[in-house]
């Protein structure tokens, strides 16, 4: 294994010391580059708009298909779970059998699943709309970027598509929760489904002839039982979890899928520590940078979806807020999120990547924290707005500089799988956040001290991750060996 002896990559500044070229202006897009472009970043953010357009929806639609509110968790992670687990394998078979094949591939199966949720009649059916949603969009994340990179030469053209592309996808989130709440008002539920249906059908007709065919030519071998492992073993555990939070622990479908789950994932490393091509590399996570890079990066994702799903409930059901007024609360943390990004890069150019993530979690920490304050007067809107809004500042810092501290001094035959992980923890952060701490609040006998509950222990946990991940990052300073390498 190599060690981390390099200057610490995540700053950019560090290019003007190691004698490299500056890069030059961005050429021009061809009007072809410009709509394949167009494709590939509407499809991101469609999958961008889905984790969050049903969010001021879930009251709405609980009442409708009769779910009780700690049931509606599920209509969040029955689209995490799916598009997480099987991200990686996704991924390795459209490098195998074609990367736009499986794209188009999981453009109409979302489509077709968005629709099915569009005409739900009951939980069940909704459910299964929402996992086939997921299925799709772990088809069409790491195609689509895999597409983007392979489409745009590396340098200027490259750098360009992926800033167009990060910002679309910064942006999905922003108006998802805006456009969810105005349909919702204007139309109910049922049209925030039938909006990515729309988009499907827009997205898929045009890709086909602007998109080329992709595929590695040394053909690497599927990870299928690393796959089915961990996502049957998360599966399982998300399910005890849920379940032992509105039954307890004694039941035994708790204690069976408990079990289970644990099993899984111990299945799931012994499989990944024999197999040639793994999903994850074991030796890869010793080292310090993506070991703590991708725990912060894990504790982001899932503290900042719990706070998001926690207010959501919160703001309609205790100040009565509409859906429509609820997105305007999150389309103010969208919109500072946005301007957040415009000026992280600067800041990690100057403190390096490292700095900015434990900062950027202390102060996603103590932002939650300021959510303790909330009550049930009028005037707490303004609070948990504030309060939100500068949270996701800190957390866009932290995703930022989490991806670079991950693949900083990674040798570049590694950076595939470094990258992977990196989405890898996102989508697993998203899936298992809610299931961990939202259920408090939704089968708490009081929504505002379930709230109250939720948010301590979110605060608590992103604030000591910020502390560890200080102290292992410290063992990956320049000059030092990485741990473990």
């Amino acid at each position: 294994m190599a060690t981390d002896t390099t200057t610490d990559d995540t700053n950019p500044t560090t290019a003007t010391t190691t004698g490299r070229t500056p890069p030059s202006p961005a050429p021009r897009l061809s009007a072809r580059d410009r709509l394949g472009l167009f494709v590939l970043c509407a499809a991101q953010f469609m999958v961008a708009l889905d984790f969050s357009v049903l969010n001021v929806a879930l009251p709405a639609l609980g009442t409708d298909l009769g779910m009780s509110r700690s049931a509606l968790q599920w209509a969040v992670t029955a689209f995490a779970l799916p598009s997480g687990g099987f991200l990686l394998l996704f991924g390795r078979i459209g490098d195998l059998y074609g990367r736009r094949k499986l794209f188009l591939t999981g453009l109409a199966l979302f489509g077709a699943a968005s629709l099915l949720a569009t005409l739900a009649w009951d939980p069940a059916s909704f459910l299964t709309g929402r996992a086939l949603q997921g299925l799709g969009a772990a088809a069409i994340v790491p195609t689509g970027m895999s597409l983007l990179t392979t489409t745009f030469p590396e340098g200027p053209a490259r750098d360009r598509a992926l800033g167009i592309s990060g910002t679309l996808l910064s942006l999905g989130f922003t108006v998802g929760m805006v456009a969810g709440g105005l349909l919702t008002d204007a139309l109910g539920w049922r049209s925030t489904m039938a909006l990515l249906t729309a988009f499907a059908l827009i997205v898929l007709p045009l890709a086909p002839g602007l998109l080329p065919e992709s595929r590695t030519p040394d053909r690497p071998r599927l990870d299928v039982p690393g796959a089915i492992t961990v996502t049957s073993g998360l599966l399982a555990l998300i399910y005890a979890l849920s379940t032992a939070a509105d039954h307890g622990f004694a039941r035994t479908d708790v204690v069976t899928t408990l079990v289970a789950g644990v099993v899984l994932l111990t299945a799931f490393v012994a499989v990944e520590s024999r197999t040639a091509t793994p999903l994850v590399s074991l030796p890869m996570l010793r080292r310090s940078t993506v070991a703590w890079g991708n725990a912060g990066g894990l504790v982001t994702f899932s503290m900042m979806s719990t706070v998001v799903f926690t207010l959501t409930l919160y703001l309609q059901e205790v100040l009565h807020l509409s859906a429509f007024e609820t997105g305007l609360v999150f389309g103010a943390q969208g919109v500072l999120s946005a301007v957040a990004g415009t000026f992280a890069p600067k800041v990690i150019g100057r403190h390096g990547a490292r700095r900015v993530l434990v900062g950027s979690l202390a102060g996603q920490g103590t932002l939650t924290a300021a959510l303790l304050l909330l009550d049930t007067h009028s005037w707490s809107v303004w609070l948990a707005t504030a309060a939100v809004s500068l949270a996701s500042m800190c957390h866009l810092g932290a995703i930022i500089s989490y991806g670079l501290t991950v693949t900083s001094g990674v040798p570049d035959e590694e950076q595939g799988l470094a990258t992977g992980l990196v989405t890898s923890t996102q989508q697993v952060g998203i899936t298992i956040g809610i299931p961990l701490l939202g259920v408090l609040a939704t089968t708490s006998p009081s929504l505002l001290t379930g709230v109250h509950t939720v948010v301590a222990l979110d605060a608590v946990i992103v604030l000591t991750a910020a502390a560890l991940v200080a102290l292992g990052l410290r063992r990956a300073r320049p000059g030092n060996p990485v741990q473990g390498s």
